[in-house]
């Protein structure tokens, strides 16, 4: 068998897991099983180091992968008690960390059905002897990236954080559920003193506010109407606000965030709304619907272009073909979108290439030079797990693909529910 470098050693290419289906243009690199923390959900690759939020293993690992044939993990970090550490953001010598509670550690959460129907601050109630867990923000200085130190925290009341949005400089932005509201909320953080971060303002849909005795009105009783993340560029926060869809918000007054656009189309699709992402260049929007239930049960999602020569208002002008190499219902699990890789900066930066997480049809690559005709050019679908991390019952044993980044040498560095940190090359 063809030799690989493994740092001191050699081990034979027929070693590394051997994938259900890649395209000629894939090529698989490397493998973690990230120390025997198999579950991963977003990775930030920074200066030759991945940092991987776990979602069952209570953390967060930092993986050596400056050899990607041979990713080595340095470090574990473990989270608070009860806590949730699953999204992080890196720029040059800051790792920001959410400190959220966990959800699925809920035993009426067990059935994930329940997380996303209807809104979620009942799931934020205090215990009776007092909040067990951590809510807020960490700060962590990765000057040596092999070794984070926690530097600052910034805490919030209410269940926490959910994710971030930081490229450096002094503002960073997040979703959070805070008391008195019904599901999370953009919020901006000052990041002058990275020692003592401040929540300077909020955005919220009307509605959201009960604590002021606002009322919601929205079209089903049984979605989520809370803001997953927001990505900023040139002031705009393009949120994606689950089954409310997409608010494009003008976050210049960094205190009183103003909304330009709300846009829903759910129903009649359905919703889960999980990325917004910006081609400005080409005045086009990615927006990502999430598949979050088993079979399909609700509904198709897809990946959608917009057209957004208009801040106001953005037009759908397409939509990425679904994976067609096999029949991924029949697989079981989430079959459909879960991310994309977002274009930060020091990455891959295209606006013609768009690399997303298909949960059980794993990794696939568009091309949009043509937006009004995506189409797939290559698609990497490694095993099933090999260990199984995720404590829910009764949950399938399969490939669930959770998110991508892609570093300016199109390695595609890809996490997983269970099978680990998968490194691929795209050719193409």
């Amino acid at each position: 068998a063809k030799k690989i470098k493994r740092g001191d050693d050699t081990m034979p290419s027929s070693d590394l897991p051997k994938p259900d289906y890649a395209t000629s243009n894939m090529r698989l690199v490397g493998h973690s099983d990230q120390g025997g923390r198999c579950d991963g959900v977003q990775i930030m690759v920074h200066r030759g180091y991945a940092y991987i939020g776990h979602i069952f293993s209570k953390g967060f690992t930092v993986v050596d992968v400056r050899d990607p044939s041979n990713p080595k993990v340095v470090k574990y970090v473990a989270a608070p008690p009860n806590t949730w550490t699953l999204h992080l953001q890196a720029f040059d010598d800051l790792l920001l960390v959410i400190h959220n509670k966990d959800m699925f550690a809920q035993p009426e959460l067990a059935d994930e059905k329940n997380y996303y129907k209807g809104s979620v601050d009942h799931h934020a109630k205090q215990e009776s002897s007092g909040q067990n867990w951590s809510a807020g923000m960490a700060v962590y200085d990765i000057s040596k990236p092999d070794d984070p130190k926690q530097i600052g925290f910034m805490p919030v009341a209410g269940t926490g954080l959910h994710r971030l949005w930081y490229v450096g400089g002094r503002w960073a932005y997040a979703s959070a559920l805070l008391d008195g509201f019904s599901d999370y909320i953009l919020i901006t953080i000052d990041m002058q003193d990275p020692k003592r971060p401040v929540m300077a303002g909020k955005y919220w849909l009307p509605g959201m506010n009960v604590a002021a005795g606002e009322k919601a009105n929205w079209p089903t009783k049984n979605g989520r109407f809370g803001l997953h993340h927001a990505i900023i560029k040139d002031d705009i926060a393009y949120c994606s606000w689950r089954d409310a869809c997409l608010a494009v918000v003008d976050v210049k007054d960094k205190a009183n965030p103003k909304l330009i656009v709300h846009k829903t189309w759910a129903p009649p699709f359905g919703g889960g709304t999980h990325n917004a992402l910006p081609l400005s260049d080409r005045n086009l929007l990615i927006v990502v619907d999430e598949t979050v239930l088993d079979h399909q049960e609700d509904g198709f999602k897809p990946i959608w272009v917009f057209d957004n020569q208009v801040k106001s208002n953005p037009i759908s002008i397409s939509t990425f073909p679904a994976p067609s190499d096999k029949n991924y219902l029949k697989v079981g699990g989430h079959f459909g979108p879960h991310n994309v890789h977002e274009n930060r900066p020091g990455s891959f930066v295209s606006s013609e290439m768009i690399f997303a997480t298909y949960q059980n049809a794993g990794l696939r690559v568009y091309a949009i030079k043509d937006q009004f005709r995506p189409k797939e050019v290559a698609a990497f679908v490694p095993p099933p797990p090999a260990k199984w991390v995720d404590p829910r019952p009764n949950r399938p044993v399969v490939l669930h693909s959770a998110d991508v980044f892609v570093d300016k040498n199109a390695l595609c560095y890809v996490t997983d529910f269970s099978a680990g940190l998968y490194i691929v090359e795209y050719k193409g």
